[in-house]
């Protein structure tokens, strides 16, 4: 079967032929790539780099390149939500896998190491603020991944956990790539399994200035125990969307999260910054041995 050319109403370029919303050409991206939300964010990674090599932002999407310990990476902030992830991942994945000439799929794919350094919310009480997490896995409530089709991951869990929280519409979930999970074979890393919601506000149990009718619902997330026992421990609000995303395209990824509040106790870290800036510093030593 003869492969078809990527129309210009599907694989967007700009004037330069940047890939149309991160406005980034392909040399311009490493093979390890780290994902954080917030823009400012990006410049508290870098600055621990060795060179920097590209810089470039438009819009919510910053992105820096460069070297930590010979360690060639691209860091980029995806802002708030799976739907800038949906962007993120797949115009990153055109940047290795699609002749932007040719508009044409390579014959031979890329497979990129996508981690997220993020913060999160504890889902259950016993978990200390500060807490560094490993996502193994993630169940997604922002309905993004089913519109690409049919994960590998096992559904039975999410079947469950729609009767446990019954109401709510069924989730996905995505997993962790085994590979990264094993490199960060780390004791200062907590493992668990999140959610990842549409919103940071009614979707997460909280209530500011109306009723949230799913509030009294939220609590059971805490309840929910998986067939091997294992709990939901944290949430937020792109895990999942980059898990699955990555699993789609063939990438590998992992999540790693501060815990900045515990949502149980309604208690938040006293100083979120350092928290952060800690396990960026201790996260980038093990990912320049990749």
């Amino acid at each position: 079967m003869k492969q078809q050319q990527l129309p210009p109403s599907e694989l967007i370029l700009n004037e330069d032929q940047s890939i149309y919303h991160l406005h980034l050409h392909p040399h311009e991206v490493a093979d390890t790539i780290i994902t954080v939300g917030d823009p400012e964010r990006v410049r508290m990674v870098t600055a621990h780099f060795d060179h920097i090599e590209v810089e470039k932002s438009h819009r919510e999407f910053a992105t820096q390149t460069g070297t930590y310990r010979n360690k060639r990476i691209t860091v980029i902030s995806t802002g708030i939500g799976t739907d800038n992830v949906d962007i993120v991942l797949n115009e990153l994945d055109a940047l290795v896998n699609i002749d932007l000439g040719t508009r044409m799929v390579k014959n031979e794919q890329t497979s990129l190491n996508f981690i997220r350094l993020g913060t999160s919310g504890a889902l259950q009480s016993h978990i200390d603020l500060g807490t560094w997490l490993i996502s193994d896995s993630a169940f997604g409530y922002d309905g993004l991944l089913p519109f690409y089709g049919h994960l590998k991951s096992d559904q039975s869990e999410c079947d469950r956990l729609q009767h446990h929280l019954n109401g709510l519409p069924l989730p996905y979930r995505a997993s962790a790539s085994k590979e990264l999970i094993a490199h960060f074979d780390d004791r200062v890393y907590e493992h668990g399994h999140t959610l990842t919601m549409a919103g940071f506000y009614a979707p997460q149990g909280r209530a500011i200035r109306i009723a949230n009718p799913t509030a009294e619902r939220f609590e059971h997330f805490a309840d929910f125990k998986m067939k091997n026992g294992d709990i939901l421990t944290n949430l937020e609000m792109e895990t999942a969307g980059i898990y699955g995303l990555a699993e789609v395209l063939g990438h590998r990824a992992i999540s790693i999260s501060a815990l900045l509040a515990n949502r149980m106790n309604g208690e938040f870290h006293p100083e979120p910054g350092r928290v952060v800036e800690d396990m960026v510093a201790h996260s980038l030593e093990v990912i320049s041995r990749l």
